[in-house]
């Protein structure tokens, strides 16, 4: 979403990444210790895991991946024209990176793991052009989606391996409504299982739009999430399989606004309940099922700092007061990377 653009990418000054270890009532966790990793002057929203390399998606042109056996960064800068370039979205393959910025025009890079070359795949020149999300289905299938420029969603699909993206007519999408669009906060507007798509919208409409085959056919279901104005709706999502999945957003304004901000389902979308009522986190940026959990275990990044449950998202408990991280993606069951402003992040759950 253009507007939220503006806001999230405000007063980047630098600030110290804060790390606290903290002791845990949990049945599952005792405690949680917290690396640093990257600390720079760097706003970093989107991150991927590939064995023992973090790629990451950051402002100002830059893309890079942090070896966690070598402990090291290595980043790089694309250069084109005179474009101040804020990448929000990455998505890999078996030999390459993908990544998408916010803004116009849409620049769609192709990067190779060995070389680091970036080929440009995929451009878009309009004044309403704003792409904020990427996933894909398999090595050779894979989807963006982006805010509205006329009557519907901004898909575009790749059935070659990323080599070249095409655009989905709006006539074969679902209409959105007016105000209705998508936040670019962490690279979670697209859930990906199997052939299963779920993609989440927010502002004046919070929605999803599912696809049972790669986004050849749509549905749109309702959430309870709160909405209708700009800056409120579903930021984020998760699904722990094909029926159980996870939202959570609120209203950006109103960050400690906790209540109509997170919501469960079990029948795949279709229906949804909200969670943990007035209690909890605040607005979210980013929130994920803990792997291997049965379903139960769920950890959230957001305006009011981390947040950990251990029984469905019924209960939350804050492990960290650090409210510069927008994104969170785990290495394994007891391991997790977040990013945000400044710095990236190795949380372990001990």
């Amino acid at each position: 979403m253009k507007n939220i653009a503006l806001l999230l990418i405000s007063g980047l000054l630098f600030a110290n990444c804060s790390v606290k270890n903290k002791i845990i009532n949990s049945s599952d966790f005792q405690s949680i210790t917290i690396d640093t990793l990257i600390k720079d002057k760097i706003s970093i929203r989107a991150i991927e895991i590939d064995n023992d390399k973090i790629w990451y998606a950051a402002d100002n042109n830059r893309f890079g991946f942090y070896d966690l056996k070598a402990k090291q960064k290595t980043e790089h800068k694309i250069l084109k024209d005179s474009l101040r370039i804020e990448f929000r979205s990455i998505a890999k393959t078996n030999k390459d990176v993908f990544i998408l910025n916010v803004g116009n025009p849409a620049l769609l890079y192709q990067i190779s793991k060995k070389t680091l070359q970036p080929k440009l795949v995929y451009q878009e020149k309009n004044e309403k052009v704003f792409y904020d999300s990427m996933q894909f289905w398999n090595d050779q299938e894979g989807i963006a989606i982006g805010d509205p420029i006329t009557n519907c969603l901004s898909i575009i699909t790749t059935g070659e391996a990323g080599k070249s993206w095409q655009k989905i007519p709006c006539e074969n999408l679902p209409k959105i409504v007016e105000g209705e669009a998508a936040f670019a906060s962490s690279n979670t507007n697209i859930c990906i299982k199997g052939a299963t798509t779920w993609i989440i919208t927010g502002g004046k409409k919070s929605r999803i739009f599912f696809s049972p085959d790669k986004g050849k056919n749509w549905e749109v279901f309702e959430t309870p999430i709160v909405q209708g104005l700009e800056m409120s709706g579903a930021f984020t999502a998760d699904f722990y399989d094909d029926k159980t999945g996870i939202l959570a957003g609120g209203n950006y304004e109103i960050p400690n606004q906790n209540y109509s901000n997170k919501a469960i389902t079990n029948d795949g979308g279709k229906t949804w309940q909200l969670l943990a009522e007035n209690q909890g986190f605040g607005y979210a940026s980013c929130i994920q099922f803990v792997p291997n959990s049965n379903k139960k275990q769920l950890v959230c990044v957001g305006a009011l700092g981390l947040f950990y449950s251990a029984d469905y998202g019924n209960t939350w408990i804050k492990f960290s007061d650090n409210k510069e991280l927008y994104t969170i993606r785990f290495i394994n069951t007891h391991s997790a990377i977040a990013a945000g402003r400044n710095c990236m992040l190795k949380i372990n759950f001990k």
